[in-house]
């Protein structure tokens, strides 16, 4: 009697509830709304407890992957790596994506929740944005249901993060073209209420100064914030064609394909002319004409990361709640090379 009394405080102390609240779940009576009573299994769940037969789930347990529109090919190759390893370690992963205008993040959630899955791994979701409210991801949780985020670090809230060194990838890309003797360097990138965008566009200042000795006031007249799409990134290579750059570092590989277009649409050409390095290493960039120069998300690495921080929560052990870095890696094709003489 006192290992079960001992089991109700330790689930009741975990979901925020009542002793009485634990039980009348466990004992799968009324006057528990919904909200509670996934806290109280989850909880459960978390504590490594057995739930009683009647409560447990049918087949093997369900996690979550929410992910962004999947035209950007990275997305598809996160959402491939993740729900293979967790299947792999006994989960059965259900993919939710977002489109423009379609289902949001948040309904996303509010129907995993209703399915009674054990964990969320998000990628590169509404926690990346540093204008969006972290609530919803507090309350997820608060009431003790394990998440892990990918690509966006969220501060404010307490759950592991997997991410990409982006001021390491702008240290890698900044670096290579000034060894190929290129002097004036553009940024492109997507909006600036994204954190890996703030990170690129703090590491590139800084890599600017540090291989170039560019001054940050000048810098800053090097970056260009756009879509992160073919025509953003065509539109911001644009506006960095006119300030006179000779390469320019584009903030995914969809993006360097626009900038491609730009260059040729000037009547110039890839590398001659202007040199383009992309970011991600999406599959298929080397076969592009020219094939892409880029920097390499070390997808494998990060998704294992994610996934063995969200299993190890889902299995009652301790996760630091930190950010793991991964360091990306520099893949030299053909869209550059040496600085034209002028």
């Amino acid at each position: 009697m006192a290992r079960v009394g001992s089991r109700l405080a330790d689930i009741a102390a975990s979901a925020g509830v009542s002793e009485a609240t634990v039980s009348r779940v466990l004992n799968d009576r009324p006057g528990v709304s919904a909200a509670t009573r996934r806290a109280v299994l989850t909880a459960v769940d978390v504590l490594g407890y057995d739930r009683p037969v009647r409560l447990r789930p049918r087949g093997r347990p369900l996690v979550g992957l929410v992910v962004p529109e999947l035209v950007n090919p990275i997305f598809p190759e996160f959402a491939q790596v993740i729900q293979t390893l967790l299947a792999h370690s006994g989960y059965t992963p259900l993919l939710c994506t977002q489109t423009p205008g379609g289902v949001s993040e948040d309904a996303h959630v509010d129907m995993l929740l209703e399915l009674g899955v054990s964990g969320v791994v998000f990628v590169s979701g509404e926690h990346a944005d540093v204008t969006s409210d972290h609530a919803r991801y507090r309350a997820l949780v608060d009431q003790g249901l394990p998440i892990v985020l990918v690509n966006g670090h969220a501060a404010d809230v307490d759950a592991p993060s997997v991410s990409d060194d982006d001021a390491a990838a702008m240290d890698l890309a900044v670096g290579h073209l000034a060894a190929l003797g290129h002097h004036r360097i553009g940024l492109a990138v997507g909006p600036e209420r994204f954190v890996p965008v703030v990170r690129k566009r703090e590491g590139f200042l800084r890599a600017l100064q540090d291989h170039l000795g560019v001054a940050e006031d000048e810098g800053r007249g090097l970056v260009v914030s756009s879509l992160f799409s073919v025509e953003g990134g065509q539109a911001a290579a644009q506006t960095l064609l006119a300030r006179g750059v000779t390469a320019v570092v584009c903030g995914s590989d969809l993006m360097a394909l626009g900038a491609v277009r730009a260059v040729r649409g000037a009547g110039l050409s890839v590398p001659d002319d202007v040199s383009v390095v992309g970011y991600d290493d999406s599959p298929l960039v080397a076969f592009t004409d020219p094939p892409l120069t880029t920097v390499r998300q070390a997808v494998p690495s990060m998704a294992d990361a994610a996934v063995q921080a969200l299993v190890d929560q889902m299995g009652g052990s301790p996760t630091p709640r930190t950010e793991y870095v991964f360091r990306p890696e520099l893949v030299v094709r053909a869209s550059t090379g040496a600085a034209p003489v002028r």
